[in-house]
């Protein structure tokens, strides 16, 4: 089983920017050919995808964020990051890394970071 570890969260003002990183560890195999996603859960609303990412590095994005927020991955350090900019108060929540395994049908999850967003 990957294990998924998020880190950058924190509080920032509004226009302002933040990088959140997730790293993985586990099965070298499986992460590499995995497809790596952030997810947001606001208070109260339910959890919604934010930016992915395939093995073969195709991105995809919400789009409230398209424009201000990029996702990468360094396969060398099995790290996805998540370059967040002109940041708003209605990007406050907790983000969530994920992980999709298109073989095993397996999805990992890590414990989240938050990120608060003042106006």
């Amino acid at each position: 089983q990957v294990q998924l570890v998020e880190s950058g969260g924190g509080l920032v003002q509004a226009g302002g920017s933040l990088r959140l990183s997730c790293e993985a560890s586990g099965s070298i195999v499986q992460i590499n050919r995995m497809a790596m996603g952030w997810y947001r859960q606001a208070p109260g609303k339910q959890r919604v995808l934010v930016a992915a990412v395939t093995s073969g590095n195709t991105t995809d994005y919400a789009d409230s964020v398209k424009g201000r927020f990029t996702i990468s991955r360094d396969n060398a350090k099995y790290t996805v990051y998540l370059q967040m900019n002109s940041l708003k108060p209605e990007d406050t929540a907790v983000y969530y890394c994920n992980g999709n395994d298109p073989r095993l049908h397996i999805t990992s999850w890590g414990q989240g970071t938050q990120v608060t967003v003042s106006s």
